[in-house]
């Protein structure tokens, strides 16, 4: 299941960017983090594909969502203009962003890679 971040769970569970001015994550399990809205067809296009990968990788991996609408908070932290915008986030190392909707063979291989 997706898991719907607001400012707090954020700010515990990815990164407190009030205490931290550089990166460092705060989750136990690589995430990725969707930004998207309501109003966004391709985001609402990627949260089946995302929520199958969720339980595919249950207790490997941490899938969020960020509404940019209701949280601009969160999207001005990495500057997310469009929607759908995706980070990857390993357990160490940046996070890394993807701007737009992938295939599910191209989320798949950048899971992978933040596994690894």
């Amino acid at each position: 299941m997706i898991e719907h971040l607001t400012l707090e769970s954020f700010k515990e569970k990815i990164m407190n960017f009030e205490e931290n001015k550089e990166w460092k994550f705060e989750g136990e399990l690589p995430a990725i983090v969707k930004y998207s809205a309501s109003w966004c067809s391709p985001c609402k296009a990627l949260t089946p594909i995302l929520e199958s990968l969720s339980k595919e990788y249950d207790g490997k991996l941490n899938i969020y969502e960020v509404d940019v609408d209701s949280e601009p908070e969160l999207s001005s932290i990495f500057n997310i203009r469009s929607v759908p915008t995706m980070l990857f986030i390993p357990m160490i190392g940046e996070p890394k962003l993807n701007i737009g909707a992938l295939p599910q063979p191209r989320l798949r291989a950048a899971i992978e890679d933040i596994l690894t």
